[in-house]
């Protein structure tokens, strides 16, 4: 298992030809970045590859792995994360975070109560989003600005939101309709990479 030392820049999702090129979904703002860190590693440490970038498809970044010549050992590495040490990064500002620090933390209201935990972060053109997993495995979306989200807080491992009118109902009626039974402005929060699982930006 990774551990605090390092983050994630991407994951191998397939392989594109025969002769040992991967497809990447790169975390990072630029996808090329994933190789701009130097070499990777993976989850364990136990093995390292450089990265050379060949092009882009369908979301991916193209790349080919030192030592992986083939499609046999490029199919071998799907699903394979690809971490770099986090002081080949460079530092985070004030709210600036990277994935990784915030992927699996606990988010609840200022009240106490939890709402979930953090899956994946995403943008889809109108600024950061967090993907929640609540305890009943609703999955739902919160907006990642200073209004919806005013304290984050790595150090203590937990995120206080103040969900936007209505997101908390959407979410008691899907997990209504799972069971089988019958917008705030703020500032825009700046992220960095290394999430794992999902989301993007370096």
């Amino acid at each position: 298992m990774a551990g605090p030392d390092k983050v994630c820049l991407g994951m191998v999702v397939g392989v594109h030809g025969v002769r040992g090129v991967v497809r990447i979904k790169s975390f990072a703002a630029d996808p090329a970045d994933i190789a701009a860190y130097g070499a990777v590693s993976d989850e364990s440490g136990s093995r390292r590859f450089e990265v050379e970038v060949r092009g882009f498809a369908r979301g991916s970044v193209l790349a080919r792995l030192s030592g992986i010549a083939d499609r046999d050992a490029a199919e071998a590495l799907r699903g394979v994360r690809l971490y770099v040490p986090r002081d080949a990064l460079p530092a985070t500002k004030e709210d600036e975070y990277y994935h990784a620090d915030l992927i699996g933390l606990p988010v609840e209201t200022r009240e106490g109560a939890v709402l979930g935990t953090v899956r994946a972060v995403h943008n889809f053109g109108a600024g950061d989003i967090l993907e929640l997993r609540a305890a009943d495995g609703i999955e739902f979306f919160l907006p990642f600005t200073a209004a919806a989200v005013p304290k984050v807080d790595v150090a203590a491992g937990r995120i206080v939101a103040d969900p936007p009118a209505g997101l908390l109902e959407d979410h008691a009626q899907a997990a209504i309709k799972a069971a089988g039974g019958a917008g705030a402005r703020g500032k825009r929060r700046r992220r960095r990479s290394g999430a794992g699982g999902g989301g993007t930006g370096l």
